[in-house]
């Protein structure tokens, strides 16, 4: 498509197949023990069980003075809780800040996550100055972070190429399933 400018100047404009800039990682991981100074954390499986997970805001360091990244309310944020952690899945919207922060991912300069929480109960463990929060009450915020509380959590950015190998992988799942299922039926 091209689109006429000042000075008679031709801007051509290609329409690329989805370059939707998404990002996939976790922002809070279970059983993994983070040293905070003062104690160590870790966060118990069924931490996120029942937590006000109404309305997350997507950020960057946690900080209010940038413009949320995504957010659940939108859709543009969507998490599921699995076996290993809080995951995350954004796309982010077309702005300057969040094309500098998926280069920034790309490239790995960002690479880890935080979350914002109340917790509803826990545990201390004077002995090991361990404190296990057992139930969250609500989760704030996602945030990509330059320093993080817990190193196991992860960032990174989805390529089309990547999804497409995911999606290519499941298909030959599936298939293999129902031709399992089919071969059972067959014998009977």
């Amino acid at each position: 498509m091209e689109k006429r400018v000042k000075e008679n100047r031709i801007v051509e404009l290609r329409a690329v197949e989805d370059e939707s800039m998404i990002v996939e990682g976790y922002a809070a991981v279970f059983d993994s023990v983070t040293d905070l100074g003062w104690v160590k954390e870790v966060i118990s499986r069924g931490a996120f069980d029942n937590a006000d997970m109404s309305d997350i805001v997507m950020k960057y360091n946690h900080e209010d003075s940038f413009l949320p990244m995504a957010r659940t309310r939108g859709g543009s944020l969507q998490f599921e809780v699995d076996d290993h952690g809080l995951k995350i899945r954004a796309k982010l919207p077309e702005t300057s800040t969040n094309k500098d922060i998926y280069t920034l991912i790309q490239e790995g300069v960002l690479s880890k996550m935080s979350f914002a929480f109340t917790v509803k109960s826990e545990e201390y463990d004077y002995e090991t100055d361990t404190r296990k929060i057992l139930a969250f009450d609500k989760i704030f915020d996602v945030s990509v972070v330059d320093v993080p509380a817990y190193e196991s959590t992860e960032i990174y950015a989805r390529s089309k190429e990547t999804y497409e190998e995911d999606k290519k992988n499941y298909l030959e799942l599936k298939k293999a399933k129902m031709l399992a299922i089919m071969s059972l039926e067959n014998e009977k």
